[in-house]
């Protein structure tokens, strides 16, 4: 399919694929809004105390007596003062609960007509005006409400209007959203995730978040405690990534197939199943690079995807997506076990960041045969192995990879310069001192090959 084709598609995707935006309903924000519609602001006040003129005046009362039909004329006749009054309210209004009113009457109009969000966009061209300015601005108010209102509002302004976000802009607002969701406690979680759900539809957008780390602070997250409705959206944010096959590899880098993996194996909603599955299959389909689809096969297997895929063969849905991708996927995962060498299994297991005692650690034959090709893509397989040692905390993967790097050394002629400059003896060394004494003892183990002057003199 073309890439435009598929942007179109994913454009006018809704948020929430289901019965029904149940997000939509429940989210702190439409609960907060459902009880700010009901307030009654004092239009005459403001008028008085010349904080807003006759004519914002006049057309506020009328848009807020008036709805359907006669709403849609009043706006047809009245662009330029309708996009006037809202952007003069927002700037001379400072009390939060008008702000707040007035953000939720302007996001109820772009909701009903997607079109309206041109309002606004003619009205700053017209004006030379920067159209972000008033919104990235209240992205900085203190109040939260206000704030995830606002950025509501600019997600629609960015994927409805002709004219997309670009530049520090766009830098600023994507920035804010990364920023909201790695907030602890962020009530408005829902809010600022369906936003970002909204924005990486489009691949302009797409491509600016995953230039600046948004795949990694996805990936964070979804490897954390979260509930089900944050792995749905977050895991929507990657589907609709996996589109733009160049970021399928950035996924590879912060292993989202285990992530993903974790989450399938434990998940009770078909929604975040079918999404899963879903992000799955374009990670299988998308990328041009037969290795990478390779690779993210064996990924798929020691992520037990393929056990869970057997176990969801048994359950009755609805939805023919998601038989279409339990088939899908269990085809080509089948397919690539029968493909599959040593090598490939362990170089799949080392990247996956989880070691345990597969056979091929323990193999003397795939150590004869492989030690060499550690070495390749300048060093890639042992450099990760050295920033494991560094960096896990999983006493399984420290032995494991203690264990490997002795064997490299054993079995590859310049194997102990090599890890020596790679840092490897240092963080082995260190691991002699660990808590965990299988830890300690494959550590020891590994200490000693790396002391031994020379594996290949022949006695």
């Amino acid at each position: 399919m073309p890439d435009s084709k598929i942007n179109s598609m994913l454009m006018k995707l809704p948020d929430e694929t289901g019965k029904g935006d149940v997000m939509a309903a429940t989210s702190v924000l439409q609960q907060r809004a459902n009880e700010i519609r009901n307030n009654s602001i004092n239009w005459q006040s403001y008028l008085q105390s010349q904080m807003i003129g006759d004519d914002d005046y006049r057309f506020i009362t009328e848009f807020l007596s008036s709805d359907g039909s006669k709403r849609d004329s009043l706006l047809q006749n009245q662009r330029t003062q309708c996009a006037k009054t809202f952007l003069s309210l927002l700037e001379h209004i400072s009390k939060d609960q008008t702000v707040q009113y007035i953000l939720t009457i302007m996001d109820d109009m772009l909701q009903e007509d997607m079109n309206r969000v041109e309002i606004i966009r003619e009205y700053a061209k017209k004006k030379r005006e920067n159209v972000w300015s008033p919104f990235l601005n209240l992205l900085n108010r203190p109040d939260n409400f206000i704030q995830n209102m606002t950025s509501r509002i600019i997600a629609k302004l960015a994927c409805w209007s002709r004219d997309p976000m670009e530049g520090s802009d766009l830098t600023f607002y994507l920035t804010w959203l990364k920023d909201q969701l790695q907030t602890p406690g962020n009530e408005y979680v829902q809010t600022t995730a369906r936003c970002l759900q909204m924005m990486l539809r489009d691949e302009k957008y797409r491509l600016v978040f995953a230039g600046m780390e948004g795949v990694s602070v996805l990936a964070n997250i979804l490897s954390g405690r979260i509930n089900f409705q944050i792995q749905y959206q977050l895991s929507f944010c990657l589907w609709v990534m996996t589109f733009s096959p160049q970021l399928v590899e950035q996924m590879n880098k912060h292993k989202i197939i285990p992530i993903l993996g974790d989450i399938l194996n434990d998940s009770v909603k078909d929604k975040v199943t079918r999404i899963i599955l879903a992000v799955f299959r374009n990670m299988i389909e998308k990328p041009e690079d037969a290795a990478m689809v390779k690779e993210n096969c064996v990924a798929m297997v020691q992520a037990k995807v393929l056990k869970q895929l057997s176990i969801l063969q048994q359950h009755k849905f609805d939805d023919e997506d998601i038989m279409a991708d339990i088939e899908f996927l269990t085809e080509k995962l089948q397919a690539s076990i029968q493909d599959l060498s040593s090598f490939d299994e362990y170089s799949t297991e080392i990247k996956s960041g989880r070691l345990e005692w597969s056979p091929v650690h323990k193999s003397e034959r795939f150590w004869r045969e492989n030690a060499n090709r550690l070495t390749e893509k300048n060093y890639e397989l042992l450099k990760m192995l050295v920033h494991l040692l560094e960096t896990s905390r999983d006493t399984l993967v420290l032995a494991v990879a203690s264990y490997d790097i002795g064997e490299f050394v054993r079995h590859y002629p310049r194997g102990k310069s090599i890890i020596e400059q790679l840092g490897g003896k240092q963080m082995v060394m260190q691991l002699l001192a660990h808590e965990d004494p299988n830890v300690r003892y494959e550590a020891l183990l590994a200490v000693q090959k790396l002391m031994v002057h020379n594996w290949f003199v022949k006695i």
